[in-house]
């Protein structure tokens, strides 16, 4: 009798735990459903996707005004950037942040990845007139930063990874990318303050980057706020 109550307790534990494990896979699976008029309607593990900002918006990228609002040489010195540092910065854009890094690398090199042609066109034309030559495109896909394997220090994601399309997949690619003592700097607006001017669907809070970075195999291992605006999130891979 006792062992017979033994198996039956055992088969029950065995189905809760598959029950808790079949919840997580279904969270980190997508849904769809209306949301913010400036979201997707796609969501993951409770948040909605935001919508890509296109290229037309590349002139507010570069407006005078950044400088101040994100305290980006703040961002920068968070980096600690060392000369033979290999980073990708994902989502670069029109190349804000590349040409800050540039200048600071002289043995290493970054990679500045971005899904838009134009954007990328944009890095080369101002690499052309600056004589940047330790800047390489990488033209990123929808699922994968496209980045050779185990290449990367630094990871720089600035108000870019909320608009991922497929975020699990995306941040597995980097995973594997990224080196086994790497960081990645993951800078968000704080949803958590809702005098931000910043619409809803661009923010993320902290609790909610922790979550998605840990279902993605990454820790948190400081979140740096001496930003105005920005969470400065800093993850690493989880211990084994």
């Amino acid at each position: 009798m006792k062992k017979l109550l033994f198996l039956r307790f055992a088969m029950g534990s065995l189905l809760l735990l598959g029950c808790g494990s079949q919840s997580i896979n279904q969270q980190q699976e997508y849904r769809y459903e209306a949301g913010n008029p400036y979201g997707t309607g796609k969501w993951f593990m409770g948040r909605e996707i935001a919508n890509v900002m296109g290229f037309e918006g590349m002139e507010w990228l570069d407006r005078p005004e950044r400088a101040k609002e994100e305290n980006s040489s703040t961002l920068i010195r968070n980096m600690n950037i060392q000369p033979d540092d290999v980073i990708a910065d994902i989502g670069a854009g029109s190349g804000y942040h590349v040409f800050k890094m540039a200048p600071m690398i002289n043995k290493g090199q970054i990679y500045a990845v971005d899904i838009q042609e134009e954007m990328l066109n944009e890095i080369q034309k101002k690499a052309n007139n600056k004589g940047v030559q330790n800047v390489t495109l990488i033209k990123g896909g929808e699922k994968s930063a496209n980045l050779p394997e185990n290449s990367v220090d630094k990871v720089l994601m600035v108000d870019v990874y909320h608009e991922f399309s497929f975020p699990k997949e995306m941040m597995a690619s980097i995973k594997n990318a990224l080196r086994p003592n790497g960081k990645i700097f993951l800078v968000e607006y704080r949803g958590e303050d809702p005098l931000i001017p910043i619409l809803k669907v661009h923010k993320m809070t902290e609790k909610q980057a922790i979550k998605e970075m840990r279902a993605a195999g990454f820790q948190l291992k400081e979140n740096i706020e001496n930003l105005p605006w920005q969470h400065c999130m800093v993850f690493v891979k989880k211990e084994s």
